[in-house]
């Protein structure tokens, strides 16, 4: 086959812009930091690379989660604890009451701070965070325990749990059940706020409710039973903090991982880049040099 000058020009051209283009790619590398700025360049990274980013989102979608979660956990335990000192102050309101020292003015009066301290617990048990009511269940837009009047009218607990999901498929409660502390029966020991109406009533002299006492010391154990139900509620909320942090921490280990895996299949080797680069530049000068010799001399070489 006859190899004209032409076709040698064309082959050098082509070789040239193949060498410009190789050398652009090097530079969008250097530049963007990845090792493909467009998919066609390498459809097997692009698509891995979508399905580690797709997890690497869930895994920070679960991260803020988890603020939630905890926003949850505290604030219920915060809520918990201040009920907890009201009972306990409402139950030495009681030992002193049931002093038979004690006349009908001053039971009368330790009657105004447990009545106080009864409107502080409904307060407690229609607790907000972000505007939702943690001690209802997953009803978080209605108040649970609804006081008219300085009495409780109306006491209606949603025991659904609130569930968010921390990992993959893994959901946790991470709401305190108020049905198990502000109880709605009215039988003593039953309601929370039923009790201690009745113990409002008979501080004052007044009849008590079908099935009390008018013994002050009688409702020593009903208080007692209500602390226990708080305690009891604390000690799964800490056990619930303690497995919500085992869960952050893995969750905290996949992201560590999720990302390293994203970067070995995306990131460029800077490197490994730069030297490519040089060498490609240095055949682009090679090509270049022999270009200029391939071409033959033109009229314009002999008229100089």
């Amino acid at each position: 086959m006859r190899v004209t000058q032409s076709m040698l020009s064309g082959n050098m051209l082509r070789n040239l812009s193949s060498s410009y283009a190789k050398m652009g790619e090097y530079q969008d590398q250097l530049s963007t930091g990845k090792k493909i700025t467009r998919p066609s360049q390498d459809p097997v990274v692009a698509m891995k690379g979508m399905a580690y980013r797709t997890n690497l989102t869930e895994v920070e979608q679960f991260k803020r989660n988890f603020g939630e979660a905890y926003n949850w956990v505290e604030s219920s335990d915060d809520a918990l604890d201040k009920a907890t000192s009201a009972l306990q102050r409402i139950r030495e309101l009681t030992v002193q009451a049931s002093n038979g020292t004690y006349e009908d003015n001053q039971k009368a009066a330790i009657g105004e701070e447990i009545k106080q301290l009864k409107e502080h617990l409904v307060t407690i048990a229609n607790t907000q965070v972000a505007g939702k009511y943690i001690f209802n269940g997953n009803d978080t837009t209605n108040a649970p325990v609804t006081l008219t009047n300085g009495e409780v009218t109306k006491v209606s607990i949603n025991s659904n749990d609130v569930k968010i999901e921390l990992s993959k498929g893994i959901q946790l409660g991470v709401n305190v059940k108020g049905s198990e502390i502000f109880t709605t029966g009215t039988n003593p020991g039953d309601g929370l706020f039923s009790d201690l109406s009745a113990l409002e009533k008979a501080l004052d002299s007044q009849t008590t409710p079908a099935g009390y006492t008018k013994e002050i010391g009688n409702f020593l154990g009903l208080l007692d039973g209500h602390i226990n139900k708080i305690v009891a509620e604390r000690a799964e909320l800490g056990a619930k903090n303690n497995r919500l942090e085992l869960m952050e921490d893995r969750v905290d280990e996949q992201e560590v991982i999720a990302n390293r895996i994203l970067s070995d299949n995306e990131d460029a080797d800077v490197e490994k880049v730069i030297t490519d680069m040089k060498s490609q530049e240095s055949v682009l000068r090679a090509a270049m040099g022999v270009g200029s010799r391939i071409i033959q001399p033109s009229l314009l070489d002999f008229l100089r």
